[in-house]
């Protein structure tokens, strides 16, 4: 009976863990904080699904190792860039981050090669969060105004 009992008592326990976790805003904005600070360097805080979505062209990058590819090739083989911060807006489970993506083109993208110009592009970027992990990304990034940049004499 008693070793039923522990039995049981594991089983639910096990059970409620893998129950959804109510995402406040304080949660939100500590895992949020964790992943700008990183400067797209951990993926941590990222679930095994997590799916970043690039809303101009439908291209996902699903799982952390792939967003961190992806973020890796944007941010440090592309472009040297970072994010300069403008707004971020908190909810239970969400967040928005207003930003502009700001660097130098060093490495091809999307069929240019590296022209070494500066560029500055509006983005934005809408995250949802589940159980304290991103679960998906939703970006929005205005890519007439980099071509512009890009192909600017």
């Amino acid at each position: 009976m008693k070793t039923l009992l522990i039995t049981l008592s594991l089983i639910l326990f096990n059970a409620v863990s893998l129950l959804p976790q109510e995402m406040t805003v304080e949660s939100t904005k500590k895992i949020m904080g964790q992943y700008f600070n990183s400067e797209h360097f951990d993926v941590s805080m990222m679930s095994d699904d997590v799916v970043f979505t690039h809303m101009a062209t439908g291209e996902e990058h699903h799982g952390p190792d792939a967003v961190l590819q992806m973020l890796n090739y944007m941010y440090h083989t592309a472009f040297d860039a970072t994010a300069e911060i403008k707004n971020i807006i908190y909810s239970e489970g969400k967040a928005v981050l207003e930003a502009d993506f700001v660097g130098r083109h060093i490495g091809e993208f999307a069929g240019i090669p590296a022209t070494n110009k500066d560029v500055r592009v509006p983005l934005c970027v809408v995250y949802d969060l589940e159980n304290n992990q991103i679960k998906r990304a939703r970006v929005y990034f205005e890519m007439p105004v980099l071509f512009d940049q890009l192909n600017k004499k």
